[in-house]
């Protein structure tokens, strides 16, 4: 969403310091020390671990070829998404709520409300593109899935109509300056600007969740409410489980974001049909909060893959290898990827004929050659290498 309605007609007239500010002045709200202490703590919280979780998230796939998934490429995306909007938004807009000032000029001014809608679109897409995915490998597991190259075009069509959304923010977003400083702001034509907060809220918000809870209800009572004709196997158990948890984690992501985003296209529609609402006295951190809330959703996604997908966890524990006793030394460490097959597996197993799972995805292994960490670290290494070949993890 673009932050331009709250942030500089919360009031007039407002006596700061001894003066008097005119009507319009960005300047009306000054927020104690203590106030911007805290905002100051959640802002460098999301940003640090929104690009460093995100950043990690698209190496831990890009570096491993069996990682290399369709779901995988579609999460890649959103990390992607998540690192635009908390580095070329959250930094200038949360700067800019906090002081009252704009000090970035023109350009990032319309930059950084281009990047927001954009990147917000981009993410509901993706969305929607995995929970598609999803139902398709599992209500209709004879359909091949989608090759990768249909994955870049879906990805780069997403982009594309998502940046088409946003792309009134490049045109009517403009800088004043006052005397006591330089606004952001977005000149609309005439009554277009509500038109364009509820296409906005239709777009990115309730179509998306319709579309979601419309499309994982339907893959629950596959995988929950079904069950197999015959005697139902330990393979089939664990091929079942394991779709079972990539649907959880999914459905986690989505409620995460639909809660993060919510008062935020509420507070939009609020003060679209009731602008008396900007000039409420906590207006200002009243909006801090809202936005700060959105915002955080880009620092979730890495959390609840790394809590809710082994693979993804191993991934992390790899990069953030630490000893608290020693020094981790690893010269020559690789995490590996090998795909294990079950010795039974027929054809139309290996490429997604069955029923009750698709492909059998590999297993992550790390072979640390000269390796100095702890005794947790090497014995999750003997454990991997031991690994029967009928053990199978919940791979996306």
């Amino acid at each position: 969403m673009s932050f331009p309605n709250a942030s500089y007609t919360l009031s007039t007239n407002v006596n700061v310091t001894g003066t008097t500010r005119e009507p319009g002045d960005p300047y009306q709200f000054l927020l104690p020390w203590w106030q911007q202490t805290v905002f100051f703590i959640a802002f460098a919280a999301i940003l640090l671990i929104s690009a460093g979780g995100n950043l990690v998230l698209i190496w831990i796939v890009l570096a491993h070829k069996r990682m290399r998934t369709v779901t995988n490429y579609f999460l890649i995306n959103l990390a992607l998404a998540d690192v635009l909007i908390s580095q070329l938004n959250l930094p200038f807009t949360f700067l800019y709520l906090l002081y009252q000032d704009w000090w970035f000029g023109t350009f990032f001014c319309k930059l950084s409300c281009f990047i927001s809608p954009c990147t917000i679109s981009a993410s509901v897409f993706t969305f929607m593109a995995i929970a598609v995915d999803r139902y398709i490998a599992i209500i209709y597991p004879l359909r091949p899935r989608m090759p990768k190259r249909h994955v870049i075009v879906a990805i780069l069509f997403i982009w594309l109509f998502s940046s088409a959304l946003a792309f009134p923010n490049l045109i009517y977003f403009e800088t004043a300056t006052y005397l006591a400083g330089t606004v952001c702001f977005i000149t609309w034509p005439i009554e277009t600007d509500l038109a364009y907060n509820y296409l906005l809220l239709v777009l990115n918000y309730l179509l998306p969740l319709l579309t979601l809870v419309s499309a994982y209800s339907r893959v629950g009572v596959e995988l929950w409410g079904s069950r197999a004709i015959g005697e139902e196997t330990s393979i089939q158990t664990e091929r079942v489980k394991s779709k079972q948890k990539v649907v959880k984690m999914m459905i986690v992501v989505v409620l995460i974001f639909g809660i993060c985003w919510l008062p935020m296209h509420a507070y939009y529609l609020l003060t679209s049909h009731y602008r008396s609402i900007t000039e409420y006295k906590y207006i200002q951190q009243i909006y801090i909060i809202i936005y700060l809330m959105a915002m955080s959703n880009s620092m979730y996604n890495p959390i609840i893959y790394g809590w809710m997908n082994s693979r993804f966890r191993e991934g992390f524990i790899h990069v953030f290898c630490w000893c608290p006793s020693r020094r981790c030394k690893r010269s020559s460490t690789q995490l590996r990827l090998r795909r294990t097959l079950f010795p039974t597996a027929t054809r139309a197993e290996k490429y997604g004929s069955d029923r009750n799972g698709s492909m059998m995805h590999t297993l992550t292994e790390y072979v640390d050659m000269e390796s100095n960490c702890t005794r947790r670290s090497n014995q999750f290494n003997s454990t991997v290498r031991r690994g029967s070949p009928r053990r199978t993890e919940n791979a996306l």
